[in-house]
């Protein structure tokens, strides 16, 4: 048989299903006695009495045939022969294939001989339930369980007499029959079904007035795959284990494994949760943005004209379109403009609606429409908690965990600063926020680079590395770029897990290149798990369907960096919460903080707020959230609506909230833990509180335009300012809260009592208004 491979969450929740026929086998046993008796009293009510072939049968079908009332002779074990090895499809072979009567005596001689030897190999019980485990009952529904999980929502063993009377009347005619879609022809055959019962005494007069008066009453089960057994996470599944089912010989949608993932089912949901309120309102927001305007927009602002045709041009049927007529661009444009009732995708209840678009509408509408990869990892044993490909894969197949890249934007900036620290610098060590040109050879081509900050000026204040990447100051993260050297920058990239071909230029470390969300949260997971890499896997072991283990899948750390640099930059990433404007303080806004909680991470946002990311870090998991079009050059407008902030972070927030608020996914609040090695480089620093405000933007994130939102103008210091890297003597960092930072604890250079009343503030307008 065919028989459907299972896919189960690490919890052992089943979360859908691969099959080429949509079948899991029951046991005779599991199966209501109702059913055996409409099956044999409508199918073969000699059923018991013959060895296969029922003889008596075809003399009585033959008689009747040739008196003009056509009946049928097959027995059950006849159709079993049938569905096992397809004999009728294939009869139309070699020479007889054109002698019509002959090639119907020679596929039925097949199938007796076929049923004969079934019988003389396997008991009465077994026979039905191969039967019942191979007979086809519609909408791609194989055998008696899935047919009863379909129709009724019940295991084969529930059924009541007349939903097994409904159901062995499908067999007859599977379209014609179906409850569901014609419900009064089932009706009729069913109580078809009962009277044959009554008449072969498998139900008394009675019985049958009782069942056929009974109304036809059918409750859809919930499949939580779609009908073809696709969606994000089981695509990412089955690319996980093809090598495997290869190299061994299964087929994954007709070898009735059982796949269990690392996924908790419980998380995802929550992730699914977070994922879908954000992304609406996100929608939404981007909506308000542009009103009536055309979103798409070249790097230079100006509306890109033809933008719906250019993308036409990339379809298939456009090939087709042009040779039709001849490249005759008005014939081209006429036939793309003709309108069509569709389905597409929706924020509505249904998550999808009918529309009369053209295919040039069809384009504009999907471009405009934002999409999100969202993974979580427990980084010290490599499991994949969470996976979110995007916002829904019916009609957006493309995954954007492992499949889409994207620009990284400032959550790129860590591999910088990650570089420094192992080749001599600290995070207590002092740089200026000043203009930064880099002259660099790029293909024996003299280029110049000189990046920005958010406000396109600068500050002129002078801040430790650890506030520098807090603040994510893109002049700060330029220098120690040009003193480590941008191949050194790659180097460590790689090493702790990011895989896509990084371009060496000194820009890398604003996250100029395009990486997947999957190598991020590898990346990111080498600091919690003290400099460990773990390569991420999404499958524990496979079985087959007796529960036999086949394969077990188990992730083997490497050495990436050491104990005490990946200590300090889990360090360095707490500064985002810890550090006066670090950027990702939005996180106050919501319930988070309880019983010391503590949070690192790092907000991204690419070039005209193209991308948002954000990676976030407890003291057990490492999650990270992409944000953007598809369409880049869709996007929102300014940063208080597009930064990584405003759009990724708040789903890594609105996650984390429902995960600690339930207790029984074991995930806690806590604080990260202290080092296990001798921290020997300088890290109990505290930087001042400036006067400048940022509570107007916490999160200055941009690769373009990043950093100090309020700045005060960069005063000319080119003939006192020290050495890059170097601690002027009379401006070294204060280390007098050293106590506090040994207990993990915030310190005094914390955001000021008054802002986080007003975050406090926020954030319970935020509960009240979700009770409400």
């Amino acid at each position: 048989m065919r028989i459907a491979s299972e896919l189960y969450t690490a919890d052992g929740k089943l979360i859908g299903r691969y099959y080429k026929e949509n079948r899991t086998p029951v046991e005779y046993s599991k199966i209501a006695p109702s059913v055996i008796n409409a099956l044999v009293a409508t199918e073969d009510v000699r059923f018991f009495k013959h060895s296969g072939v029922d003889f008596l049968g075809v003399i009585s079908s033959t008689i009747s045939t040739a008196r003009g009332d056509k009946r049928g002779a097959s027995t059950i074990t006849q159709q079993l022969a049938k569905n096992l090895y397809s004999t009728r499809n294939k009869k139309s072979q070699g020479f007889i294939k054109n002698v019509p009567l002959v090639r119907t005596v020679v596929y039925k001689l097949k199938e007796w001989m076929t049923a004969l030897k079934l019988e003389g190999q396997y008991s009465k019980p077994e026979i039905l339930t191969l039967y019942l485990n191979t007979v086809p009952f519609g909408n791609n529904t194989f055998g008696i369980k899935t047919a009863a999980k379909r129709f009724f929502n019940k295991q084969p063993a529930e059924l009541e007499v007349q939903e097994s009377a409904t159901l062995i009347g499908l067999l007859k005619a599977n379209t014609t029959y179906n409850p569901i879609r014609n419900p009064e022809k089932s009706l009729e055959r069913r109580n078809v079904v009962l009277s044959q019962m009554q008449k072969y005494n498998y139900l008394t007069a009675a019985e049958l007035t009782k069942y056929i008066a009974s109304p036809l009453v059918t409750k859809e089960g919930e499949f939580e795959d779609s009908s073809n057994g696709e969606s994000y996470l089981k695509s990412a599944v089955a690319g996980y284990i093809e090598k495997w089912c290869e190299e061994n010989d299964y087929d994954l949608y007709e070898g009735g494994l059982k796949i269990y993932t690392t996924i908790d089912s419980k998380l995802q949901k929550y992730a699914e949760e977070a994922v879908a309120s954000q992304m609406k309102s996100l929608q939404n927001r981007l909506q308000n943005a542009w009103g009536n305007q055309k979103p798409w927009h070249d790097s230079e602002g100006k509306e890109i004209e033809d933008f719906a045709l250019n993308a036409a041009k990339r379809l298939p049927i456009y090939k087709f379109l042009e040779k039709r007529y001849n490249n005759n661009i008005d014939s081209i444009k006429a036939y793309l403009a003709i309108k069509k009732e569709m389905t597409v995708f929706s924020y509505d209840k249904e998550g999808e609606k009918k529309v009369n678009f053209s295919t040039i509408d069809s384009l504009e509408y999907y471009s405009k429409l934002l999409n999100t990869g969202m993974m979580t990892l427990d980084p010290f044993n490599g499991h994949i908690k969470v996976w979110v490909g995007g916002i829904d894969h019916k009609f957006f197949n493309y995954d954007h965990v492992n499949q889409a890249k994207r620009q990284a934007g400032s959550t790129f900036k860590p591999f910088a600063y990650l570089a420094a620290l192992d080749n001599g610098k600290t995070p207590c060590d002092m740089y200026i926020d000043k203009p930064v040109k880099i002259v660099y050879d790029d293909n024996n081509k003299k280029e110049v680079w000189e990046p920005k900050n958010a406000s396109f000026s600068f500050s002129g204040q002078e801040m430790t590395l650890r506030h520098a990447m807090a603040r994510s100051v893109n002049s700060i993260t330029a220098q120690i770029t040009e003193e480590i050297g941008w191949d050194k920058v790659v180097d460590y990239a790689h090493r702790c897990g990011i895989e896509s071909p990084l371009k060496s230029v000194p820009s890398v470390s604003l996250g100029s290149n395009d990486v997947s969300v999957f190598e991020m949260v590898r990346a990111y997971a080498t600091f919690l798990n003290k400099g460990m890499k773990t390569d991420p896997i999404l499958v524990q072991k496979i079985t087959d369907k007796d529960g036999n283990v086949l394969k077990e899948f188990k992730s083997t750390p490497t050495r990436a960096i050491s104990e005490e640099i990946a200590w300090l930059m889990m360090y360095m990433l707490r500064g985002g919460m810890e550090e006066p404007g670090g950027t990702s303080q939005a996180l106050w806004e919501w319930d988070l903080f309880r019983k010391g909680n503590q949070i690192a991470g790092k907000t991204g946002t690419s070039s005209d707020y193209v991308d948002g990311w954000y990676m976030g870090l407890t003291k057990d998991l490492v999650t990270g959230v992409w944000v953007g079009c598809d369409e880049r050059t869709v996007h929102f407008r300014t940063s208080e609506t597009g930064e990584g902030s405003k759009t990724a972070l708040p789903i890594f927030a609105k996650f984390m909230e429902k995960v600690y608020h339930d207790p029984s996914t074991g995930i806690s609040e806590g604080p990260f833990p202290k080092p296990t090695v001798e921290i020997t480089k300088e890290y109990k620093c505290v930087s001042p509180i400036y006067s400048i405000d940022t509570s107007d933007s916490l999160d200055a994130d941009s690769s373009f335009i990043d950093s100090l939102e309020q700045p005060i103008e960069f005063p000319d210091t080119s003939s006192v300012e020290p050495e890059a890297g170097k601690q002027p003597d009379n401006k070294k960092p204060s280390t007098t809260d050293n106590q506090a930072i040994e207990q993990n604890q915030p310190t005094k250079s914390e955001p000021s009592k008054t802002k986080k009343q007003l975050r406090e503030e926020r954030r319970q307008k935020r509960l009240e208004e979700r009770q409400e």
